[in-house]
């Protein structure tokens, strides 16, 4: 069997995330993309067999079976819904979507409809991510007492731009922070407090930074750290700091252009690496046995909902009124 993509958009990211995983992949084709800007010529591009000027000709398309969404998060959820009631199973890139508010709308219509929607959190699909979530569970580092999260990436403000202007869902949360945030809810169960958040602002009024704190069910304190102020370098790291020791892993989000895992318990320090190959190929593979299977899969659902949930309460603890953003 053979499941056939359509992509929502001819946006820069479906190249790695979709395009090179399904070349490598035997079960699956991208057959066709929709785009508002020239996508004849992408298609060409990339060898694709059918081209849309608008996304409901995409959607309407009987031979799709997946829609991968990656138009701006300002889109994604009624574009998400669309793909929903028209028959598509949706991966929808991160942040899932503007707001919780949004999120149970894209989830409701999912569960009416009957459809899945995944998020796109490659890199919780990773062996890389898989050791970190087993090294909590099973209590190699005693009692964890904190967990600091980052994620830093340049990114100079351009105004008009995605990822710098507020209403289309910019802002190194959104654009940044999403994946520690949903880094350390992945590791620690419950709904998180937010304790307190600072940010600094371009000119659009989208944050370049930010810095929360947050404590989870048995007082677990995480400081999330994100930034895309001009000339950060580029980390993802997640810290854990329990009664017999530390680890640090680097590299979260791309593990396969390498990381390394730290660790030290009692005063031994160790130094590995686990194997797997890309994110998105990890993430293609689990996408599809999960639509063939019907299991559920961790990035989506009510999944969804609570990431969300710790971004509004972040950015209303920053002094953030995005409701006018929406």
């Amino acid at each position: 069997m053979t499941t056939r993509i359509g992509l929502l958009g001819a946006a820069g990211i479906a190249g790695a995330a979709v395009l090179l995983p399904v070349r490598r992949r035997d079960d699956v084709v991208v057959a066709a993309v929709a785009s508002r800007s020239d996508p004849k010529a992408y298609a060409s591009e990339h060898g694709i067999a059918h081209a849309y000027d608008s996304y409901e000709e995409l959607l309407a398309d009987p031979n799709i079976d997946l829609v991968y969404n990656a138009l701006p998060p300002s889109m994604h959820a009624d574009w998400t819904i669309s793909a929903l009631r028209a028959g598509k199973d949706v991966l929808c890139e991160k942040p899932f979507t503007m707001n919780a508010r949004q999120a149970r709308r894209v989830i409701a219509a999912s569960t009416e409809t009957g459809r899945r929607v995944i998020e796109a959190f490659h890199d919780h699909y990773h062996p890389l991510s898989a050791y970190l979530r087993g090294a909590v569970a099973d209590g190699i580092l005693g009692r964890i007492t904190r967990v600091d999260a980052v994620f830093d990436g340049s990114n100079p403000y351009a105004p008009g731009t995605l990822r710098h202007e507020p209403q289309l869902g910019g802002g190194a949360l959104m654009d940044l922070g999403c994946y520690p945030v949903h880094w350390v809810r992945s590791l620690f169960p419950g709904t998180p407090v937010v304790n307190a958040a600072t940010a600094t602002r371009n000119p659009s009024g989208a944050d370049m930074s930010m810095r929360a704190e947050l404590t989870f069910p048995g007082e677990v304190a995480a400081t999330i750290t994100c930034s895309m102020v001009e000339g950060v370098t580029l980390k993802s790291a997640l810290t854990l700091t329990g009664e017999r020791g530390t680890l640090l892993a680097d590299n979260i989000v791309f593990p396969s252009s390498g990381h390394s895992i730290r660790l030290e318990i009692d005063g031994v320090p160790r130094l590995s690496t686990v194997a797997g190959r890309t994110t998105y190929d990890h993430q293609l593979e689990a996408v599809l046995d999960g639509l063939r299977t019907g299991q559920p899969l961790p990035t989506e659902g009510d999944d969804s909902i609570a990431t969300m949930t710790v971004i509004d309460a972040i950015y209303q603890a920053a002094g953030f009124d995005r409701s006018r953003w929406e």
